[in-house]
């Protein structure tokens, strides 16, 4: 049995790794990486551009030599694949640093290609100091471009996760930080109640915020030296563009089912509508336990799930992928921020009839110690109670609620079984009645 897995990272080398574990001794697993670095960890890449992460190797998990010698798993370097031949089982593409063709026959295959960050055709795109931040190359250019040029002033096109990460650590490196957000406000996976909390927070540490307004063109001669919309022009030394992802699914053939995202459907068993691929990943759908149905969440966490679920699949072992709820968290400045399941915003449009309840309260006990706050949002259904979602930001402990919230919406429990929860408590970590519960005394 020969085993392909296009893409090596998270999805790709989860799988990888579950089926070498799995495999017949004359089974063969090919990995085909479209450039020279396995399995590190994208989210860490922030935080090298202030130095709190020491440089780009701390974040590879594991290496290229680790996958060859210990796993046995043939890991192959520059491979981009350009067509999937599903009739005969065969992936085919160009090596990157020879320029040479391949062609590798399949008995199964993994497409775990992951996403790409979206880059709009604006006027002056050619310009020098205009940076995505997804990958280690893309790390090494920016802190190439920082310490080579006079730049004090950034400017971030797009207010998510990348787009905040980025802001505070610019702050730790001294530059001015600029956030232009083509929205109302800063995080659209919050309420907007919440996501005032994170603009409070910006101008706290001077970050300037421009809403409402859409980038058209970067000026510049041979390096960008500003950023044009369509209501004025904003002097900047380097600028990031963090408005979105594409899967990186255009190569594959329009036979494999894909959404509306361009990513790849699955069933729960991580398996495609064509016979012996599988995907898995950021270019994949997740089910969305809360929505009831397929959603493009694209998250380490998942796409390491996924994986291994994949590979489970492909080597013999019947397994199902059950969903996700899509907790996620980050960090901005004083602040921690999470949200799992959906909004408030997100439940009315999907025809739920539900309420919201929100609670102010200290994370500790307050003769503890009175200098940490955190705020909760609970969205529950009506006529159930049910949880739909939750929003957590604070000072301290927000990680603990949000993962509480996110196992009771994955469980399927209601506000009342919330309350009840049997949770840890001593006045340096809780009070008595721990913060999630206090908020969930406010659907009773």
């Amino acid at each position: 049995m020969r085993y392909v897995i296009i893409g090596g990272d998270a999805a790709g080398m989860s799988a990888a790794m579950q089926i070498t574990r799995n495999k017949s001794e004359n089974d063969e697993v090919i990995t085909l990486e479209r450039g020279n670095i396995y399995s590190y960890g994208q989210c860490g890449l922030p935080y090298v551009v202030s130095g709190t992460v020491e440089s780009t190797e701390a974040v590879i998990a594991r290496s290229i030599d680790f996958f060859r010698e210990k796993a046995g798993i043939d890991a192959r370097v520059f491979h981009e694949v350009t067509n999937v031949d599903v009739q005969n089982q065969i992936v085919s593409g160009t090596i990157l640093d020879n320029g040479e063709s391949f062609q590798v026959h399949y008995d199964r295959l993994l497409i775990a290609t992951g996403v790409k960050p979206k880059k709009p055709e604006w006027e002056g795109n050619e310009l020098d100091g205009i940076f995505t931040l997804k990958t280690i190359p893309d790390t090494e250019n920016i802190m190439h471009y920082l310490r080579t040029t006079e730049a004090s002033q950034a400017t971030i096109i797009g207010g998510g996760f990348i787009g905040l990460e980025l802001a505070e650590n610019l702050i730790e490196r001294g530059l001015h930080v600029r956030i232009i957000q083509r929205g109302s406000q800063l995080m659209n996976p919050l309420d907007e109640d919440m996501a005032n909390l994170l603009l409070e927070e910006a101008k706290n540490h001077n970050i300037e915020v421009i809403f409402d307004e859409s980038v058209e063109a970067f000026e510049g001669e041979g390096a960008v030296s500003a950023v044009r919309t369509d209501q004025g022009t904003y002097q900047t030394d380097i600028a990031f563009v963090n408005v979105g992802i594409t899967p990186n699914t255009g190569f594959l053939p329009s036979s494999l089912h894909k959404g509306d995202r361009h990513e790849i459907i699955t069933n729960s068993y991580m398996e495609t509508n064509i016979a012996n691929i599988y995907a898995a990943g950021d270019c994949a759908t997740q089910y969305h336990l809360i929505k009831q149905k397929n959603d493009l969440v694209p998250l380490g966490t998942h796409a390491n799930k996924q994986g291994m679920v994949a590979g489970l699949n492909m080597s013999g072992t019947r397994m199902p992928f059950p969903g996700i709820v899509g907790a996620s968290i980050l960090k901005f400045c004083g602040l921690d921020i999470g949200r799992t399941g959906i909004s408030e915003k997100e439940a009315r449009e999907l025809g739920f009839d539900c309420t919201s309840v929100t609670k102010t309260s200290n994370p500790v006990a307050n003769y503890y110690d009175e200098t940490n706050w955190i705020k909760i949002k609970l969205i529950y259904e009506n006529s159930t109670k049910r949880l739909l979602g939750g929003q957590v930001i604070g000072t301290k402990g927000v990680d603990k609620r949000l993962d509480v919230i996110s196992t009771c919406l994955y469980q399927g429990l209601l506000t009342t079984d919330l309350l009840l929860l049997d949770l840890s408590y001593a006045p340096p970590f809780n009070s008595v009645w721990d913060p999630l519960q206090q908020t969930a005394k406010k659907t009773l």
